[in-house]
């Protein structure tokens, strides 16, 4: 649940940096009923209904709700934080329960859950195939609690954990090192963590921008990290900011500052482009920029979440929170709305399953 909320080798690296997709193998025909579509982390409604997927087919041509539940006769569980898929593997992380659960992609039958050593897990990359990294919050109510949870992606076990700053969430992944965001779960934060898989240690802690939602790879190497800075309601606002990252000295080698009221977030890339959500616009950005834009290059879109990508805009529409919500579909080149889907409720990302 949302909170108050590089040459050919890199290139191939960075499809971990988009939001829970690891794997976007080719196969030559269908595998099972989700081969040829993406997926949609619905939260569910805390307290209420439990988080679901949804699967819409690449053609747009119908949404089917409630896959998990579907196949395997069994809720996801409370609160639906995120997707990573690996090898033939679906992994949902569901937060307020304390699970991953573990789906086939393509049929998405039930392949077995990882429960053990997992407190608020939010997001999980892979390495190599076999191991994985989970952020995880701890208990809530303490700060000095937080961790990455290492798993045997073989066995499905927490291996050991690592300490890390408090509220650490989006988690990515390039060559032997993880870069963890930390956004401060219930407080605020603005530090990048960087994880040495080899020996699981802290590398180093980079200072960025205040409340570091996202981050994306440019065709370098270089990790952008977006940072939406402190809201107005917590009594201290700042501004948001974008920070460049070179991910072999560790060093900040940019920063650039919106203004104090802008709290931007969703950074993707594609294209050799960056784009992110602010104010109810979509904005573009070069890397080779040295501002923000001050345009908009569509407005009226209410992300909650985002994913560009196949040449179209997908945007998680939560509406009121409590009733269905939607994803709405642009085409990217033309800026037009194409559809809008019915999904589940509180949807919060888009995960494409396999690339046509």
């Amino acid at each position: 649940m949302n909170f108050k909320k590089i040459s050919i080798a890199i290139l191939a690296s960075a499809s971990l940096f988009f939001t829970s997709c690891s794997s976007d193998d080719d196969t030559s025909g269908p595998i099972g009923d989700y081969d040829n579509g993406m997926f949609v982390v619905n939260e569910g409604s805390f307290g209420n209904t439990p988080g679901t997927v949804s699967f819409i087919p690449y053609d747009l041509s119908e949404v089917k709700k409630d896959i998990y539940k579907t196949v395997n006769n069994e809720d996801l569980g409370s609160l639906a934080q995120s997707m990573t898929i690996s090898n033939d593997k679906a992994y949902i992380v569901v937060n307020d329960s304390h699970v991953i659960k573990i789906a086939n992609r393509f049929t998405f039958e039930k392949e077995g859950e990882i429960e053990e050593g997992l407190d608020n897990p939010r997001f999980m990359t892979t390495v190599a195939g076999n191991k994985a990294y989970v952020t995880n919050w701890g208990d809530t109510s303490d700060e000095n609690d937080d961790f990455i949870a290492v798993v045997d992606l073989n066995s499905n076990t927490v291996t050991s954990t690592i300490d890390v700053e408090l509220g650490p969430e989006k988690i990515y992944t390039l060559g032997n090192r993880v870069f963890v965001l930390h956004q401060g779960a219930w407080g605020q934060n603005d530090k990048v963590s960087v994880i040495n898989t080899l020996d699981n240690t802290v590398e180093k802690v980079i200072t960025v921008g205040d409340i570091p939602n996202s981050a994306v790879l440019d065709i370098n190497g270089n990790l952008w990290v977006m940072g939406a800075g402190k809201a107005a309601w917590t009594g201290d606002e700042t501004a948001g900011s974008l920070t460049k990252i070179n991910t072999t000295t560790l060093e900040i080698e940019k920063t650039m500052d919106f203004a104090s009221d802008e709290h931007p977030g969703h950074l993707n890339f594609y294209n050799n482009k960056m784009y992110y959500a602010l104010n109810g616009g979509l904005y573009s950005l070069e890397t080779s920029s040295e501002s923000l834009p001050t345009q908009a290059i569509l407005d009226g879109i209410n992300a909650y979440g985002l994913k560009v990508g196949k040449d179209k805009i997908f945007v998680t529409d939560a509406k009121d929170y409590i009733s269905f919500g939607s994803v709405v579909v642009y085409d990217l080149n033309t800026l037009t709305e194409e559809k809008s889907l019915e999904v589940g409720i509180i949807p919060n990302s888009v995960t494409f399953n396999q690339i046509n």
